[in-house]
């Protein structure tokens, strides 16, 4: 069995972590959510300030995990008891990254089983001319059918978990570099498609020029925060889940020009998506601010308008599932090496004891759709993947990755120098020394703008009462974060 205090394994090559990483980041939010804000908020205005907010937060936060993750040479579940003074109590923040990416896989699999299942769908010619009323009941039947969710959601477990059972370099490593490889081909051929479409120049200009007078229109407020939110939560930073490709990443490499590389990289498939989705919808009058619907009840329409659509449909629904299924292998990754940091299990045994764990945790996602319908946490309309996805995605995610930023910076944590020389050890672009105060004030006030405000816009709606209510549940999570960062070193020794 494998000790609990031995590091982990290694990526073959360079190009291995980023096209893994890069995985880990592209993501539905990519090629689902990002297309739809640019069509909500304004198009190509949305996207300057989106890539603006890539570089000032989503790059420092990567390089925190990475840093974190190839000096300890641990997976998160035990990177910060190898790295913290004796006597602090940032060891209490691994549950944040343990948590969040079980809660993270009980509905993501999910929605990367109903990836998998339209791909089928396409595949043998269910949506070719189809009428619109048929592609809404074929989504509906799909929602409705507890045994067609289960099978599919099951499905994509099985693959995840089947990749990372043959380790890092001959599973998650080479078949990661072939979906990503085919998914940016996939991409560059769907997007020339797109763009040569009749009436796509519409869109193309939508896409490409900025329109300021729509963020007048909307609210720069409320146009600004939408592009840091999605600039903060592209990447997957804050649950651990890149910090484990740092951990398996040989020196050799600064950790910064890392970071860049992969953000790009990621940014790259967003772009592009919007490129597919966008001018295809100008192209045939479907308008690009359909929202989550976009996917699975705007875009099998548009497919069933065009000239092989069957053909055009699969191979989109082909690429979608690669993006899903990129995620889904680098989470249960950070999973499988939680058993084997934690309990000292061997691949074989985390990967068992996780793979019935995690198919089991999936169930309630399913199951609100259809037999649990009637349960609805967060107000009217909302189910068990609402409730999943607020607690992931509006306190893990930010909190966690408050929690690496101030372990990096503060003096009772990690320290700036150490985080600096490991983050800029080896050949590339370095991070700036000057950088340090930007990091201990500025991104902080960031990240805590966007968890509050994500409590703000969840509960606002449903009156103040209820408002303050979470709102206080938000003021816990901070004091947690507070308590876990004060704890002074102590004068022993001692390693933990």
């Amino acid at each position: 069995m494998t000790d609990n205090n031995t590091p982990m394994d290694s990526f073959a090559t360079r190009l291995g972590f980023i096209l893994v990483s890069a995985g880990c980041a592209i993501g539905i939010g990519n090629v689902w959510k990002f297309p739809y804000l640019c069509g909500q908020f304004g198009g190509a205005a949305f996207i300057l300030i989106y890539l603006v907010f890539l570089l000032i937060m989503g790059i420092p936060v990567m390089v925190c995990e990475f840093a974190i993750g190839r000096s300890s040479r641990r997976s998160a579940a035990r990177s910060f008891d190898v790295l913290e003074p004796p006597g602090t109590r940032w060891h209490h923040f691994k549950w944040i990254s343990i948590v969040g990416c079980y809660m993270l896989m009980m509905y993501y699999t999910t929605v990367t089983g109903w990836m998998l299942y339209y791909c089928y769908l396409h595949l043998k010619g269910a949506f070719t001319g189809a009428s619109t009323q048929a592609v809404a009941a074929a989504f509906g039947s799909m929602l409705g059918s507890a045994p067609t969710m289960l099978l599919w959601m099951a499905v994509a477990c099985f693959l995840g978990f089947a990749v990372c059972y043959f380790g890092i370099k001959d599973g998650v490593e080479r078949i990661s570099k072939f979906m990503m490889v085919a998914l940016l081909l996939l991409m560059i051929v769907l997007a020339v498609h797109s763009v040569f479409l009749e009436g796509a120049e519409k869109g193309i200009r939508f896409y490409l020029v900025p329109n300021f007078e729509t963020l007048d229109r909307l609210g720069w407020g409320n146009v600004i925060f939408a592009a840091m939110s999605q600039a903060f939560f592209t990447l997957s930073i804050g649950i651990g889940a890149m910090l484990i490709f740092g951990a398996y990443l040989p020196p050799g490499r600064s950790l910064f020009g890392e970071a860049v590389t992969i953000t790009a990289l990621d940014t790259f498939v967003a772009l592009m998506a919007g490129f597919i989705i966008i001018p295809a919808c100008f192209a045939y009058g479907i308008k690009p601010d359909a929202g989550p619907s976009l996917i699975f009840l705007t875009i099998p329409n548009l497919f069933a308008r065009m000239p092989g659509g069957q053909l055009w449909g699969s191979c989109f629904f082909v690429f979608l599932s690669f993006a899903a299924l990129s995620t889904v292998i680098a989470v249960f990754e950070n999973i499988i090496a939680f058993g084997r940091n934690l309990f000292g299990w061997d691949r074989r045994q985390s990967i068992l004891i996780n793979g019935f764990l995690v198919t089991c945790l999936s169930i309630p996602c399913v199951l609100g759709f259809n037999l649990w319908s009637g349960f609805q946490p967060l107000g009217p309309g909302t189910g068990v993947l609402d409730l999943e996805d607020f607690i992931v995605s509006n306190n893990l995610l930010p909190l966690g990755s408050l929690a690496f930023v101030l372990f990096c910076t503060k003096k009772n944590g990690w320290t700036w120098e150490s985080f600096l020389q490991e983050a800029n050890a080896g050949a590339g672009a370095k991070m700036p020394y000057s950088v340090q105060r930007y990091l201990m004030y500025v991104l902080p006030v960031f990240i805590l703008t966007i968890y509050l405000k994500g409590y703000y816009d969840m509960f606002v709606k449903q009156g103040t009462g209820v408002l303050i209510k979470w709102l206080c549940v938000a003021a816990c999570f901070l004091l947690y974060i507070w308590y876990g960062a004060s704890a002074a070193p102590s004068r022993s020794t001692e390693k933990r």
